[in-house]
């Protein structure tokens, strides 16, 4: 694969920070030699997880959002390989693989104008060919028997995700969003804000439950046509935390009963978490102790067959804290999965 870069053991020693009477996660994860034949190689490792990270904003670009999402998966890296190693984080578990990057796409980007629906749609061409390199990433991962994190890029992503594992087991799978917005706008080019739409479309996403939808960001028309569908279930924001009307257990519950029937994504978009640095940042959203508790309640279910967080995007003053933030995550789903 042209667009992926494995993630070296050169990079590896440049990131760890040592110290005396600590190890470290990154002196105990897994990584590949080389890019050939990723499936045979998995299938040989005894690992559970595979993370890989996705350095792209064309999504986000091609959806009017606020590009900054391809610089995600530096900050998380960086982070993660120098939490503790302990009988709490698994490391020997993890095999970090690399990253997709697509800088002739991000260099093009440059100069398209997001008032110009002609580079709009320029984009949205240019987000299809991402997909495909996403999707059979995935599929190479769950086909091999291991559980994908992916890490980084807009939430266009999702259809990558839910397709491969989809071709992967040969059936369609459901999807669990924490999300404030839907993400089933019409198809009309993708973009972040139609891959579930997209994937349900292709006959890919079976059943979608978005956990979490801001009121004020979802249009008449959208209300009255999901409550049509009758795959598609939703909670929303202001039901639990401000009306009270339901609770976050509550619909959680609610939630794992509509997927959990067959193999389903986990689906983690970061404007859902307050003032989290995002293309589309919140000052009303989720805790971050309440998206770990989410992350660990899904992950524990044995019909759970990926990770995705998205949409993170740290500027230099906060990508410590967003390599924080998404690290308690990753390991948060590790642990839950595993059974740690």
């Amino acid at each position: 694969m042209d667009n992926l870069k494995l993630f070296t053991s050169s990079e590896l020693n440049t990131i760890l920070k040592t110290r005396p009477n600590e190890t470290k996660l990154g002196e105990h994860i897994m990584l590949l030699p080389n890019s050939a034949s990723i499936y045979d190689q998995l299938l040989k490792l005894d690992v559970t997880h595979v993370i890989f990270g996705i350095k792209e904003d064309i999504g986000v670009f091609a959806n009017y959002g606020n590009t900054g999402t391809s610089s995600a998966w530096n900050a998380v890296i960086k982070t993660l390989l120098n939490i503790q190693s302990n009988a709490h984080t698994n490391a020997s578990k993890l095999l970090v693989l690399g990253h997709l990057e697509f800088p002739k796409y991000e260099e093009k980007i440059k100069d398209l104008d997001q008032n110009n629906k002609k580079d709009i749609q320029k984009a949205r061409k240019k987000v299809s060919k991402i997909d495909d390199d996403v999707t059979y990433l995935v599929s190479q991962i769950i086909s091999a028997g291991k559980i994908p994190i992916i890490i980084g890029g807009g939430h266009n992503n999702a259809y990558g995700n839910i397709k491969g594992t989809a071709l992967a087991l040969k059936k369609p799978i459901n999807a669990i969003n924490f999300d404030a917005h839907h993400d089933f706008r019409a198809e009309e080019g993708r973009h972040s804000g139609n891959g579930f739409s997209y994937a349900f479309a292709e006959g890919f996403l079976k059943k979608y439950f978005v956990f979490g939808l801001h009121e004020n960001y979802t249009s008449d028309t959208i209300f009255k046509t999901i409550k049509k569908i009758k795959h598609f279930k939703f909670c929303t924001f202001e039901s639990m935390m401000v009306r009270r009307e339901s609770s976050f257990d509550l619909e959680m519950d609610k939630a794992i009963e509509h997927v959990s029937s067959r193999p389903f994504g986990l689906e983690v978009d970061c404007d859902a978490i307050q003032n989290v640095p995002s293309s589309a940042m919140t000052p009303s959203g989720f805790s971050v102790n309440k998206a770990r508790a989410f992350i660990h309640y899904f992950g524990k279910h044995e019909n759970t067959r990926y990770l995705h967080i998205c949409e993170a995007a740290p500027t230099p003053e906060t990508e410590t804290q967003i390599g924080k933030l998404i690290s308690y995550l990753i390991t948060d789903f590790i642990r839950a999965h595993d059974g740690v």
